[in-house]
């Protein structure tokens, strides 16, 4: 898709990938204030376009006392918060065909959840509200397969569509990456980015919470970058430990701007091979 659908997405002729970055939940204003404005910062020093993301609720969750979120209409707030204080494209996920419309009224882009990236009647509500549309690819889905999770909202009347691989399931506990499917997935001339947090993930632990290898964030984002994949997932929090969700598998907020600046000259690079 044509990025310049994306409303307030900037730096679009730098050449670079874009970049979804933020919590993994929306946990307060004070911390997602935070984290967007020295992410976008960062961003447009670097002339990255950059696109928040904060989940305001958390449906898929391991135990039944996790965390799932301070209270919908309070989170689709601080994303519209975030956008305006900004001026900065914002994102969240949805689970539910009556979330799409809802979400819609705040947010910029709709991403489906992988778990549900078959869910045909939840793909046509995203699609119907006319926002930009990024389904993941689930754990349990091939490349080549995505293909007619794109076509169900391309049919449905909305061309703006983003596919974001996020690893499959090896075993019980862990995921690997297949980079052939970046260069399948754009094959259909979709949008692809690389969720370079979640593809870490290590699901299904004794504890009932979910593990992580956040030490492999930036070989995973510098193979994406090298395999040509147009934009990258990055979840964030200036104190992993203490975040309510998925902390196992997020970027410490300080080590960003290294990784960025890697990742830009490993971009350009590749560009000119």
């Amino acid at each position: 898709m044509d990025l310049k659908l994306i409303p307030k997405l900037k730096s679009l002729d730098s050449g670079q990938f874009f970049l979804i970055a933020g919590p993994c939940a929306i946990e307060g204003e004070t911390m997602a204030l935070e984290i967007a404005e020295q992410v976008a910062n960062l961003c447009y020093k670097l002339n990255i376009p950059y696109i928040f993301k904060g989940s305001y609720r958390k449906a898929n969750r391991s135990r039944i006392d996790s965390f799932t979120g301070i209270g919908d209409e309070k989170a689709l707030e601080i994303l519209a918060k975030v956008n305006r204080e900004f001026d900065i494209p914002v994102t969240t996920d949805i689970h539910s065909e009556p979330e799409a419309a809802m979400a819609a009224a705040y947010v910029d882009i709709l991403q489906i959840p992988a778990f549900l990236c078959r869910q045909t009647s939840l793909l046509q509500a995203a699609a119907e509200t006319g926002k930009v549309v990024n389904v993941k690819k689930g754990q349990f889905v091939s490349a080549e397969a995505l293909k007619f999770a794109m076509e169900k909202v391309t049919e449905s009347g909305n061309e703006k569509v983003i596919l974001t691989e996020r690893g499959t399931t090896f075993g019980y506990q862990d995921l690997v990456i297949d980079y052939r499917g970046i260069p399948t997935m754009q094959s259909f001339g979709a949008t692809v980015v690389l969720d370079c947090t979640h593809s870490l993930q290590q699901p299904n632990q004794p504890s009932g919470v979910t593990g992580g290898r956040p030490a492999l964030i930036g070989t995973v984002a510098k193979a994406g970058i090298a395999a040509g994949v147009d934009g990258l997932f990055i979840e964030t929090h200036p104190r992993p430990a203490e975040a309510k969700s998925d902390g196992a598998n997020m970027l410490p907020l300080e080590r960003l701007e290294g990784l960025l600046e890697k990742l830009v000259r490993i971009r350009e690079a590749a560009v000119l091979s």
